[in-house]
């Protein structure tokens, strides 16, 4: 079998993909419109079962950005949840509990919110479906039955979407907390289907902000991989 040595591309893609990370404080300053269609372009170009493509991705800026936020945090104050995919603290084993806790830890951390101080920790939850700034987000819906098989394309869309955004300079923070106002976002966007997998804002950091200094660690590859012979 021959071997294999890292390349120029290979290079690259260690760059980019390394260097992407969530951002949880952003500038008011729009993405130009030639970038984002550069952008969302690039991301169509996503593996998916048969070519099936059963992604919708609805881009929200300006005044749509600003009033679907309002009634996000409307819908969060009066409790009005709707998940189109199910969620639970109960979906998640000991170890993920334990990765989990120890990201919760350097990100309010950095926010100087304590362990036991719950009231700040919802304020900046509800604060956080102000997109955090972001002057744009990117709703990723699964067209079709949206079942698993369905939600696991959309799911390499967005991988492909991260990598994009980060390869033009913009930077971004999948939002899980957004998909749990499905009924809202088609309310205020107009849609009557598609099921609702993440929310994305983007835009441009706010490098001034200690959040954006939380770098999350990796497990081991030896934890999660396995090769067999």
């Amino acid at each position: 079998m021959s071997g294999s040595a890292p390349t120029e591309l290979s290079g690259r893609a260690e760059k980019l993909i390394r260097g992407r990370h969530a951002t949880r404080a952003f500038r008011p300053d729009p993405v130009p419109e030639d970038t984002m269609r550069a952008i969302f372009s690039l991301a169509g170009t996503a593996p998916s079962n048969s070519n099936a493509q059963p992604w919708q991705v609805e881009v929200v800026s300006g005044a749509v950005r600003e009033r679907l936020a309002d009634s996000l945090r409307a819908a969060h104050a009066t409790k009005r949840t709707t998940t189109d995919f199910p969620y639970s603290e109960g979906m998640y084993s000991e170890v993920h509990h334990t990765r989990r806790a120890a990201f919760g830890a350097e990100l309010y951390g950095a926010l100087g919110i304590t362990p036991d101080d719950h009231a700040a920790r919802a304020a900046y939850d509800a604060e956080s479906l102000r997109f955090y700034g972001a002057p744009h987000a990117a709703f990723l819906f699964v067209t079709g039955d949206g079942g698993a098989r369905l939600a696991a394309d959309v799911g390499a869309y967005m991988q492909t979407l991260l990598l994009a955004m980060t390869a033009y300079g913009v930077d971004s923070c999948p939002q899980g907390l957004l998909s749990f106002y499905a009924d809202t976002v088609r309310a205020e966007l107009g849609l009557t289907g598609g099921k609702l997998l993440m929310g994305i804002s983007f835009g441009h950091a706010d490098d001034a902000a200690p959040v954006n200094r939380v770098m999350t660690e990796r497990a081991a590859l030896e934890a999660t991989t396995t090769f067999h012979r």
